[in-house]
This record gives structure tokens, sequence and C-alpha cells, in this order.
């Protein structure tokens, strides 16, 4: 079953596409943010999503930090006459949100008003998600290379640059190893002299610390990439940390590319995700899951129990005011102080505590079929945060409770 393109209004339009469950509608599912232009970001790529799918209604919804929370997505497709939803996590990898919190909501709903609902899968390691970071990769390398010549200077060569890839990090080893495939098929794709690896939090090496490495490297120019969906205080966090090191080292050029936001590829691959769910190709990566399997220095997770953890923030939509719109980090410890001493605003609009927020529970026996991604639900006073193992690696999130260093 094809799912057929071409416009049609948000509202109105015609009956949805029939399945074989009955009208179908997708559920796009966030995490949520108390940043301004992140949430607008995300609302705006879903209705680009919508002017793509022809008769199929698409709504979104948040596990927290913003409105509408995903079961007032879920209520709004059902007052749209859907009686079967395909929902999709909008997220580059699957780690504790998409293995554990949105499955959980998704699943209480599904039980409380017999709605089918059939998970997909997360946008993942994919060759349009490639070629939507290369477009901003090589955007980024177009500006130098044409202010070098504006210059009169020979623009830096690609063998003599090297790629920073900066991926959210996670207690999931599994969806970190993933950013480091993105970094891998993105300097070969380009021919850069090197890459590297680093994260914007929970794991390690973190981004200032990670680039206080590379530069040891001897490579003449370096592109620092977000490999983000949205902007928010992690991605201006990465600019921030980036400049520090910049501005140790002027004999360097240290860039900034775009994170990926709503490129034309990754909307064609929330389709494609959607076009998976139809045909049942649903499964993640099982294989090295901390959660189903026994990953070296995580195998104490292995069958711990599905719940989430989001319900005391659900809907919670109080919106950080130090900022305009994008985020500047003047809330956090290590960001930029805003004139009057009010840098001491501590709610964190990102939700990114430097503890994990990809909670480690199990994503059930169910783990890639469709809604059925595990059944545990458990609020109870029993739950609690699995330590990550390298909390306090040097390199690690301690760092970020340091002052800023300098070499």
């Amino acid at each position: 079953m094809t799912i057929p393109s071409g416009p049609v209004p948000i509202e109105g339009g015609g009956a949805p596409l029939e399945g074989p469950h009955g009208p179908i509608g997708v559920l796009v599912c966030g995490h949520g943010s108390r940043n301004r232009l992140a949430v607008e970001e995300f609302a705006s790529l879903a209705r680009q999503l919508q002017h793509g799918m022809g008769r199929v209604p698409v709504e979104y919804g948040y596990l927290e930090f913003a409105r509408p929370i995903l079961r007032d997505g879920l209520e709004s497709l059902r007052r749209r006459g859907v009686s079967h939803v395909l929902a999709i996590p909008a997220m580059l990898f699957a780690a504790g949100h998409a293995k554990n919190d949105i499955p959980s909501v998704l699943n209480t709903y599904a039980a409380e008003t017999g709605l089918r609902i059939d998970y997909g899968r997360e946008l993942g390691v994919d060759r349009r998600m490639i070629q939507a970071a290369g477009a901003r990769i090589r955007a980024c390398l177009d500006r130098a290379d044409n202010q070098d010549r504006a210059a009169g200077r020979d623009p830096v060569p690609i063998d003599q640059t090297l790629l920073v890839v900066v991926g959210r990090g996670s207690s999931d080893p599994d969806a970190n190893s993933n950013v480091a495939k993105v970094t891998r098929l993105l300097v070969e794709g380009f021919g850069f002299g090197w890459g590297e690896t680093v994260y914007s939090g929970v794991t390690f090496p973190l981004v200032e610390p990670g680039l206080r490495h590379v530069v040891k490297l001897g490579y003449r120019r370096i592109v620092v990439f977000p490999y983000f969906l949205f902007s928010g205080v992690l991605v201006s966090r990465i600019v921030q940390h980036s400049q520090r090191v910049a501005d140790d080292h002027p004999e360097l050029q240290i860039l900034q590319a775009s994170y990926l936001g709503d490129h034309p590829e990754v909307l064609a691959t929330f389709r494609e995700r959607v076009e998976d769910v139809l045909r049942g190709d649903t499964d993640m990566n099982c294989s090295l899951c901390k959660y189903r399997a026994q990953v070296l220095g995580f195998e104490t997770e292995v069958g711990a129990p599905q719940h989430s953890h989001h319900h005391h923030v659900e809907g919670l939509v109080e919106s950080c005011t130090l900022c305009e719109r994008e985020c500047t980090g003047a809330c956090q410890e290590d960001g930029v102080p805003l004139p009057g001493g009010q840098a001491s605003h501590d709610h964190d609009h990102d939700h990114d505590h430097d503890h994990d927020h990809d909670h480690d529970h199990d994503h059930g026996p169910g783990h890639g079929q469709g809604h059925q991604h595990g059944s545990d639900h458990q609020h109870g006073s029993d739950h609690h945060h699995t330590p990550y193992p390298h909390a306090d690696h040097p390199l690690g999130p301690r760092t970020l409770r340091q002052p800023p260093s300098s070499t």
C-alpha cells in the first residue's frame, strides 16, 4: 500500500485514506522543549509533512515541556475519523525516548481507548539523512571557501580539513555508536583529512574537551557539525564551547555548520518511515540494544521494566523568557550570562540536565512490532534512573560542572 502524494489542506480535504484497519492517520512524536524556536521548528516540520501526505491526516505531540502532548495529538486524529494511527518517533536514533517513553504513552492510550497504534522506527542511519547532513556541511564549506577567495586567500583543501560531528549523547551505547557511523560516512563521502565524534551531554567526549584534543592533530580547518534536528540549548552550547576553543586557537579556521532542520531529505525520511509502518517494516536494532542483549559494560540493564518518566512535566508550557527565540544558553551554568545577573535561572529549557533523559528501561518483548512495543507501565516509587557507568569520565559530563578550561 502506497501513500499518495500531493498537497491537502491540514483541515479537511476529504475522508482519511482507508487501510486494512480503517482510516489511517500519522502522529509525529517529539520530545518537547521550553525553547520557543525549537517548538516552532518542530511544528513547521509537521505541517510540511502534512502537505506531502495526501489524504493521510498528520498530527504531532510532545513528551514534555510543550503542547500538544502526545495524547492531544491522538485525540485530534480520532476526531478526524482516524481508527489506525501510525506513530513515528521524531528521533535521530533509538535510545530511551524512542524505546521506552513514547511507547509507554502510546500503549497506555491504546489500552484505554482501543485505538490501534502501530509504532514506527526512528530516522536512523539512512541514506537520505546523510544527504541532508552533507548539504549542511557543503553549505558551510562553500561559505568559508568564498570568504577565503574574497580575502585573496586560497581555500583550505578538503584533506587539510577535519570534520567533528556532534551527537546528542545518551546512556545507550547503541545510539552513541550510530553517531560515529554517521561521522565515518560523511568523512569518506567528502574525503576529509580526519573525522571525530563528540557529544553534547551524558556521554564522552563532550564538545570542548573533544575539540581541545582534536586541535592537536594539526589540521588547518575544523568543521563542527551538530547532528541535531532542531535548535535549542544543546545546539547553542555546541556553538559556545566551539567558540571557546576557537578563541584559544586563532591560527585555525573553526567553522560552524547548521543543524539538519527541515531539509527536504529529512522530510522524505519521515515519509519513508510512514511507508515502513504500512509495510510492517518497523524493526529497530535489537542485536546491540542494551535492554535486550548483554552489551559490554551495560549487562545489568537487560530486562528492566518499560515506563515513561515524563508524566511530571507532560504538557508544561512555561516557555523560557531569558531569550527571544533562539536559545543563547543563558540559563546554563556554562552558558552566556545575561546582564543583570539573571544567569541563575536554572530550569534548563531543553530539559537537558546532565543526567540522561534517555532512560534505561526495557522496550518490551514486542520491540519493533508495532504498538506492542512493551506493556509495563509502572510509575510507582521504585522508578529510578540506572546510573550511567561513565558519568565521571574526565572528558564527559562532569566537565560541564567545571569552569571553562583553556590550553
